[in-house]
């Protein structure tokens, strides 16, 4: 095994989408390094406060530097280094940036959740969405990119709003049946949304991007609730975590429970039992496992 030298990081490192090169923070300079040697330096940006958080577009082209203590957010491109970008809440401060799928735009949450802003690149217009739920969570995406499902909070009620990635409208907003929602999932076809409550109430929802009801699911009661969801690469089956250390799968046609997966309370001795198969070759012993 090879190991390169040692570089200087001081906070987050990233590697682009596209494997080819490496973002490292170092204090608040931002050092890109090729991936191949990584001796070569592709890049060396200078933000104007340390780097909390770095994030790569998409397409790689684009690198954003969260300045959260200052708070500000910084961006820059690989193929044009004079080119600079910089984003200043003010008051309203920033505690999360991510990219949009197009790599043109940064949206950007407030401190307190008090809006969601979304700031282009394109033409320096910006959107606002009022009291998005999460800072870091409750936004996610179509998978061909056109849609985003927003979750806001108003009144003591839960919302998705729906929004156009192309003109960033606000296409509809429907209210969800949930206690404290928790997270938000766009299936891997575009074809159904599911949502979850908090780990104090047990409540799984699947809605179709018209804002209908298809299915509510809710495994037990009396005890807390889910931890996780994930849907599968097909589309065709989603999994819920739940803390009652059990993995319960729905198909995508009935959303009913097809498979249940539990975890044992405890891991009986000897846990760490392994089993080998020695062969030799000439001088040569290899170990492989069975």
């Amino acid at each position: 095994m090879e190991f390169t030298e040692s570089f200087k990081q001081t906070g987050p490192c990233s590697f682009s989408p596209d494997s080819r090169f490496l973002a490292i923070a170092v204090d608040y300079r931002l050092v890109v390094r090729d991936v191949l040697s990584l001796k070569v330096v592709v890049q060396l940006f200078s933000c104007v406060d340390k780097i909390s958080s770095v994030e790569w577009a998409p397409d790689s082209e684009y690198i954003l530097c969260g300045l959260y203590k200052r708070p500000m957010v910084q961006a820059w491109s690989l193929s044009q280094p004079d080119w600079t970008c910089k984003i200043d809440e003010g008051p309203a401060g920033i505690a999360y940036a991510r990219w949009s799928p197009d790599s043109r735009h940064i949206l950007t949450t407030s401190e307190f959740q008090l809006r969601l802003t979304v700031w282009s690149l394109v033409n320096t217009a910006c959107v606002h969405v009022q009291w998005p739920k999460h800072g870091s969570k409750g936004v996610s995406f179509t998978k061909d990119g056109k849609f985003a499902a927003i979750c806001t909070r108003r009144d003591c009620k839960d919302y998705i709003n729906l929004l156009s990635c192309h003109s960033w409208e606000i296409m509809t907003v429907f209210a969800i049946d949930t206690v404290d929602l928790a997270g938000v999932e766009w299936s891997p076809y575009d074809s159904a949304i599911v949502v979850w409550d908090s780990l104090l109430e047990y409540k799984v929802l699947i809605y179709s991007p018209d804002g209908r009801c298809l299915f509510k699911y809710l495994a037990y009661e009396s005890g807390l609730g889910v931890k996780t969801v994930a849907w599968s690469p097909c589309g065709q089956f989603l999994a819920v975590g739940s803390y009652d250390q059990a993995v319960r799968t729905l198909n995508h046609l009935t959303w009913k429970t097809f498979a249940e997966f539990s975890h044992a309370g405890y891991i009986r001795s000897p846990c760490n039992a392994a089993i080998y198969k020695w062969m030799t070759h000439g001088n040569l012993i290899c170990q492989n496992y069975v």
